[in-house]
């Protein structure tokens, strides 16, 4: 009786990715397949090639910040799952091409004129105190509808830091690579990228293009 019921719970109970297995080192081809799902949803991947680089990882803690999952930028099989039955990100507004900035998920999208994205994840400013130009400032992302106005090519030097091709948006805030892209705000103020997609990100935002920053309390 005990095995019936034993061999019933079974027939029930669907598969699942034991604790081990969450754990476990994917394989080439299960980094190459990752890679591709990825894609298809629209993080922003680089090279489908089955190795797991900056591209990758980036793609990975873009899909963990827009599906609320722990940001630790590690591929496990349970991931893996997870991206598989996952639906993609979708734009705020569509039918049209630009840019949208989600402060509360910490993901850029870029989106083209049939709603397509590409998903990439940022840093943006940590809303704490830090000293410029011997005042005291607030690391504020602003909120808002802008447009790119001005860009820099390569490295610019700051009094707050290099950047790399930077995109502005208003005053002094700008998208821009960065050697640096925490999986939470850390940013003075600025939309930082990783620098994997920095200038090709640059090609595509140019001047005039429109950028939406918003979070979950704002409308734009």
């Amino acid at each position: 009786m005990r095995l019936l019921l034993t061999i019933c719970l079974l027939l029930l109970v669907p598969p699942c990715i034991t604790t081990a297995q969450q754990r476990e080192k994917p394989s080439r081809r299960q980094v190459k397949d990752a890679e591709r799902l990825l894609t298809e949803r629209g993080y922003w991947t680089g090279p489908v090639d089955g190795v797991f680089d900056a591209g990758s990882r980036a793609a990975l803690i873009a899909f963990q910040k827009w599906e609320g999952r722990e940001r630790n930028g590690k591929l496990t099989l349970g991931e893996i799952e997870a991206i598989r039955a996952s639906q993609g990100p979708r734009a705020r507004e569509d039918g049209y091409a630009h840019v949208e900035v989600d402060i509360d998920r910490q993901v850029l999208l870029i989106v083209n004129e049939d709603s397509g994205v590409r998903v990439l994840p940022v840093s943006t400013g940590n809303d704490k105190p830090f000293p410029s130009d011997g005042q005291t400032s607030i690391a504020y992302t602003p909120r808002g509808r802008f447009v790119v106005y001005d860009k820099s090519y390569g490295w610019e030097d700051g009094a707050l830091g290099s950047v790399y091709y930077a995109n502005y948006i208003t005053g002094g805030v700008a998208i821009h690579g960065y050697l640096s892209v925490p999986t939470k705000p850390a940013s003075h103020g600025c939309i930082r990228i990783p620098m994997f997609a920095a200038r090709e990100v640059s090609k595509q935002l140019m001047l005039g293009t429109i950028v939406l920053v918003y979070d979950k309390v704002s409308f734009v």
